[in-house]
């Protein structure tokens, strides 16, 4: 799979739990295009601020490869990750992040990590790792707010 396709299915996964009454965010951790693992935000099922989507597709990944390492994978998030995800995936050697969103995106829906940053004193300039911002199709409205999706899209 690309790095498009993998991006959609993240987004999708974050829309499907936006659809169920939960946070808008999904991720797919992949390795040579093949996905290992997915996760979405699971905060208000589980009362647990640490399963944002991306740590619950590192921890689907990491036990299902027996490896904390997760060199020469590539995570997929809907939304830029937050400190606490980026921590985790450095810590584990991901290679890189695609992610669809950034904090300037969802600020308007209050949906951005930029403060924890600034109160974190961190800076993303230069990026701790290869992170890239890719266009899925989808726009901040349509993931955070009340535009309806692309009819070619489910739900839409």
């Amino acid at each position: 799979m690309t790095d498009l396709e993998l991006l959609r299915q993240a987004v999708e996964l974050a829309r499907d739990n936006r659809a169920r009454g939960f946070h808008p965010y999904g991720a797919v951790l992949a390795r040579d295009g093949q996905v290992v693992a997915t996760g979405v935000n699971e905060m208000v099922q589980t009362c647990d601020p640490s399963t944002h989507a991306e740590m619950q597709a590192i921890r689907a990944g990491t036990r299902a490869q027996g490896s904390a390492s997760l060199a020469g994978h590539t995570m997929y998030a809907s939304g830029m990750p937050c400190p606490m995800c980026l921590a985790a995936l450095l810590n584990a050697g991901t290679a890189r992040v695609v992610y669809a969103f950034d904090n300037q995106d969802a600020e308007p829906y209050g949906e951005s990590s930029e403060g924890t940053y600034r109160r974190l004193g961190i800076t993303l300039q230069p990026p701790p790792l290869p992170m890239d911002k890719l266009d899925t199709g989808i726009t901040p409205a349509q993931m955070y707010g009340d535009a309806p999706w692309p009819h070619d899209r489910a739900g839409g």
